[in-house]
């Protein structure tokens, strides 16, 4: 299994998660967050004074997927969250060892 963690412009978040369910990917996490990488922000005017807006916001979705999965899922998210513009975001791949269903204690592939 594998768990992909995408970061995302929140107006994309709509395209991602309904390429992910023409995928039949149905379990997804979505965390709001606030980062930036090369694109450091930018300055605003609030009020006459400047000031510096350095967390720009983003959306963490978290999916996990069996394998054969997780290359067309991965293809799915760049395609929908792709605008050509920095801060488009960053897809992290990890392995994951095992997973449980707390409700029945099913494990594995079958808990996901």
């Amino acid at each position: 299994m594998k768990k992909i963690e995408a970061i995302i412009k929140p107006f994309k978040l709509d395209e991602v998660k309904d390429a992910l369910h023409e995928l039949g990917l149905q379990g997804i996490t979505v965390i709001e967050a606030k980062g930036f990488g090369r694109q450091k922000g930018h300055t605003e005017l609030y009020r006459g004074a400047e000031y510096i807006v350095d967390f720009l916001p983003k959306m963490k979705i978290e999916v996990v997927c069996p394998d054969e999965m997780a290359e067309r899922a991965v293809e799915a998210i760049t395609n929908a969250a792709r605008t050509g513009r920095i801060g488009d975001g960053k897809i992290f791949i990890i392995p994951v060892e095992d997973a449980v269903r707390i409700r029945t204690g099913e494990r594995g592939g079958d808990a996901i």
